[in-house]
């Protein structure tokens, strides 16, 4: 489903995010389209997909030295934006959003995390993680698509390796003329690595997001005595998991 078709689901979404009514969202973020002063260039962090996918690089919970450093990454996003700023005759504004789930007990865990993002400067959507469909794919299109209907978007990065979720709208968003990159993992976005429109950048390329080089194994570049390819998820995970996940 694109963008425009879910236009109707994702403002209602987005008001119940921001608190706010439609018409108080009309006259704050352009939703009416009289704001032209300011476009925004647009992060969104996928913290449960990302948080997979270095996993499974990683083989298990990353230590300090493979987390991703969210300072890093928001000196390049101020970089990307004054890079799009150049010749725009409107105000560009960086905007940097983390969406999360927070597991039933783990609030205290999670909090100095949330507490560090927002610190460096990063908004946070948090969702309590109640059963397997709360997830927070339709609260990322909401506000990209909020973004987008409001003052407008100069450029669009999305983090994470959700091809099912992400690629139809940033493709559509891609072919209205919007700069859009995918970052992640370019073992698990295949879709966005080989995609004529998207432009992909592997985290690992944007310099200081990672203390240390992952220690990576693909099916393209194993090493001459093998490689451990390490789970996806946990085996138990298939007493929770719908019945058609299945492996042919």
């Amino acid at each position: 489903m694109s963008v425009s078709e879910m236009a109707p689901e994702v403002a209602d979404v987005a008001e119940i995010m921001h608190g706010t009514a439609s018409s108080e969202l009309a006259g704050t973020t352009g939703l009416s389209g009289s704001s032209t002063d300011f476009r925004r260039v647009l992060l969104v962090w996928d913290a449960p997909n990302l948080d997979m996918g270095l996993g499974a690089i990683l083989g298990g919970r990353p230590t300090a030295a493979y987390r991703p450093r969210f300072d890093a990454l928001g000196r390049w996003l101020l970089a990307r934006t004054a890079e799009l700023s150049v010749g725009s005759r409107q105000r560009v504004e960086p905007e940097a959003t983390v969406f999360t789930n927070i597991a039933p007990g783990t609030a205290d865990v999670v909090r100095p995390w949330v507490e560090a993002l927002r610190n460096v400067g990063y908004a946070v959507f948090a969702k309590p993680k109640i059963d397997e469909d709360s997830d927070v794919d339709s609260d990322m299109l909401a506000h990209i698509e909020l973004r987008r209907r409001g003052a407008g978007l100069a450029g669009i990065m999305v983090a994470s390796a959700d091809g099912q979720a992400f690629r139809a709208p940033l493709e559509e968003i891609a072919a209205s003329g919007v700069p859009v990159q995918v970052l992640g993992f370019r073992e698990h976005a295949s879709w966005a690595v080989t995609s004529d429109i998207l432009e992909f950048i592997d985290l690992e390329d944007i310099p200081g997001v990672f203390r240390e080089p992952l220690p990576r194994v693909s099916l393209d570049s194993l090493p001459d005595e093998g490689a451990w390819l390490q789970p996806f998820r946990p085996l138990t995970a298939l007493l929770t998991s719908r019945p058609a996940q299945g492996v042919a």
